[in-house]
């Protein structure tokens, strides 16, 4: 009986751009699953070209169930490390030619277009916003659509309510902008 082997299917990676400008990340990862075992081995294959030979990984084990100590990969044998200190959403990889690469790590169950915002925001060349940084944004972006979308389906019912002679909602209220009030121009006070 012969046993048939599906091929691994290519990582979902987006790289940034060669440019001068560095930022804190080099892109972003979203594997499909959270065994190391599996994913590793289609990223560093999609990463020879561009940063070269990846020799060493590191991970912060809070998101991996299982660390493996080393990876076999494409003609050579990925290490593997962990550290606690390390972001959660962070992976380091080390390769000979390049150095250093620091990809942001998708959770798998991510929505795809969350996924997608993301990538383009963690491929953004000479950003600052660290990779704890950038799911944080998109858990409270992702809150926000979804608030949304219920408050459109609450507002289709108003509109039904409304169009059988209920009243009109109140108006919307503005959010505070920035935590200080800054005087207007024709408000401050003159200095004698």
């Amino acid at each position: 009986m012969t046993t048939a082997y599906a091929p691994p299917l290519a990582a979902r990676l987006s790289l940034t751009p060669k440019t001068t400008l560095a930022g804190l990340l080099d892109g972003a990862w979203w594997p499909r699953s959270r065994d190391l075992a599996v994913e590793l081995p289609p990223l560093v294959d999609a990463l020879e070209e561009p940063c070269g030979r990846i020799t060493r990984v590191a991970v912060n084990p809070t998101r991996w169930p299982v660390v493996p100590h080393k990876v076999p990969a494409t003609g050579h044998t990925v290490h593997v490390g962990w550290f606690d200190e390390q972001d959660p959403d962070k992976m380091i990889l080390l390769s000979y030619t390049v150095g250093r690469c620091d990809l942001l790590v998708i959770p798998p169950e991510t929505e795809p277009a969350a996924a997608a915002r993301l990538m383009a925001a963690a491929t953004i060349p000479g950003s600052v916003l660290a990779a704890g940084v950038l799911m944080s944004d998109e858990a409270a972006t992702g809150r926000r659509m979804r608030d949304a979308r219920s408050s459109e389906d609450a507002r289709s019912g108003e509109d039904a309510w409304e169009a059988d002679g209920g009243s009109a909602p109140p108006p919307l209220r503005h959010p505070v902008v920035g935590s200080r009030m800054i005087p207007l121009p024709g408000n401050a006070r003159r200095r004698r």
